[in-house]
């Protein structure tokens, strides 16, 4: 039998409960025949709950704060080892379609990026550039989200080459002139949505890989869905918002948590002590800037989005049938980060370790070999991907990843690799900096240099509304917790170091 093969497809920022198998409010076909043929697991989290650093982490095997990507803005130096190097040596051949975000959008001196102005929109330089690139030998990417400014690259190109010659007219200045009023349906027909260019040209690799008898490591990585919240018709009015479900804060509940919770219901909160303002806290948006209505309809277009990436998933899928590769690929869906869509009085993202932003969606299908229709609590962190697909394909996992390798689990043979995960978060000039510690029942959060935190009962209390931290009767426990998370911290042998290298 030739070496399994390994694809990874992923999402970005969505909301751990956006299936359709498990929430009948919305519609995931694709995804769902992906939890019938394999493995769901319930209890899965990113290391960190924004992109340049969670997506370091999946390519590295290490946690943000090793491998130096550790907030937006920051980079993943070129000399870092990559999981992709690793299949390369074993004479896999390595692609990713879709997003990178590995390098910042402003090149400096410190951190020179080809994903930044203005190279990442000189068509002429990615025409002739596919790689190398982190360990992956092919690659085709673009940078936007919907109708963002950034596109460009790979995705641009082959807008041009499918006759798309108007695309400009689709997204925002500088290279648009799109009217940024616009708002849910992206009037950008669906033939040419970045979904469509995913799916053709992952396709396009399978097609090759499986005519050359090639194993592959390939990741196609989607754009939605990350705000803004914008998607092409018909998808744009496939829910009803009235008929949604729509999260909103519960009274009283920011009262014990550190001071950032509260003011983000405030009608216009002042982050200014915070030496950060507008946005904030990297994305966060409090849900009071919207009415009821716009608050309706931005979780009625965020499914739309989901929905309409489902379908293209599934055109994934389907090529891997059709190739008669299925049964011996590995197919991993996840995402790499959550989403607030109204929990907790929030919108986006930024410095809030709930679990609705850092737990995920996370599947495992290999058939015959992954338990199929199954759902597993075993604890996941993305930081456990690189190491796991390299022990399933039987390739030596290097000692500088500090994830674990989940095979055991995978295969059903083991009830757990792990009994908890760590997520980080920090954004300078924000003095938010906070690390997460969470097991089977109960979540601690600690903050820099800083003596307010956060404890949850996920068990007793699974909305997050109760902060034990300065509850009394919780003092044990908190001693316990904390303990609990500084030799999480420290790590233990045969880890090469601590999670507090490099920043």
């Amino acid at each position: 039998m030739s070496k399994p093969n390994i694809l990874l497809i992923t999402s970005d920022q969505q909301h751990w409960n956006t299936l359709g198998a498990f929430n009948g409010e919305i519609s995931t076909p694709n995804l769902d025949r992906l939890v019938k043929q394999g493995t769901t697991y319930t209890r899965a989290y990113c290391p960190n709950p924004t992109c340049t650093p969670t997506r370091a982490s999946i390519v590295t095997g290490m946690y943000p704060s090793q491998h130096g990507a550790w907030t937006l803005g920051t980079k993943l130096l070129e000399d870092r080892h990559t999981v992709g190097e690793d299949f390369k040596q074993a004479g896999y051949r390595t692609g990713l379609i879709g997003k990178a975000h590995f390098q910042p959008l402003k090149s400096t001196e410190t951190y020179p990026s080809v994903e930044s102005y203005p190279i990442m929109q000189d068509l002429e330089y990615w025409k002739s550039f596919n790689g190398p690139f982190y360990g992956f030998d092919h690659v085709e990417l673009a940078r936007n989200h919907t109708n963002e400014a950034h596109v460009g690259q790979h995705y641009a190109i082959w807008m041009e080459q499918k006759g798309c010659t108007n695309w400009r007219d689709y997204f925002l200045p500088p290279t648009g002139t799109m009217d940024p009023s616009v708002l849910h349906k992206w009037p950008i027909p669906e033939q040419f949505h970045y979904n469509t260019w995913i799916a053709e040209r992952t396709n396009h690799l399978l097609e090759d890989y499986s005519q050359n008898g090639d194993s592959f490591f390939l990741w196609a990585s989607f754009f939605d869905p990350h705000p803004d919240y914008l998607v092409p018709e018909p998808w744009d009015t496939m829910y009803d918002p009235e008929q949604l479900t729509i999260p909103t804060v519960t009274p009283g509940e920011h009262d014990q948590n550190p001071p950032h919770f509260g003011m983000t219901q405030e009608p216009n909160p002042d982050f200014s002590h915070l030496l950060e303002s507008g946005f904030g806290i990297h994305g966060y948006h409090s849900h009071n800037r919207h009415s009821e209505s716009e608050r309706k309809q931005l979780v009625a277009t965020y499914y739309g989005m989901i929905s309409c990436m489902d379908k293209y998933i599934g055109r994934i899928l389907d090529k891997l049938d059709e190739l008669g590769l299925t049964d011996n690929t590995i197919v991993v869906f996840t995402t790499d980060h959550g989403h607030f869509f109204g929990q907790h009085g929030l919108q986006y993202k930024g410095g809030f370790h709930y679990e609705d932003l850092i737990k995920i969606p996370f599947i495992v299908r290999y058939p015959d070999h992954v338990p199929a229709d199954v759902q597993s609590p075993a604890i996941q962190s993305l930081v456990d991907l690189a190491p796991t697909f390299l022990s399933m394909a039987g390739i030596a996992v290097p000692h500088s990843m500090t994830g674990v390798d989940q095979s055991e689990v995978w295969y059903g043979k083991s009830d757990q690799a792990r009994n908890h995960a760590i997520c980080e978060f920090r954004h300078e000039p924000t003095t938010i900096h906070q690390k997460t510690y969470v097991d089977q029942r109960y979540k601690i959060t600690v903050y820099y240099n800083q003596t307010y935190g956060e404890i949850f009962d996920l068990q007793e209390d699974p909305g997050e509304l109760n902060n034990l931290w300065d509850d009394s009767k919780s003092a044990a426990l908190k001693t316990e917790l904390l303990l609990k998370y500084v030799w999480a911290e420290l790590g233990k042998e045969p880890l090469p170091m601590p999670r507090i290298w490099h920043a």
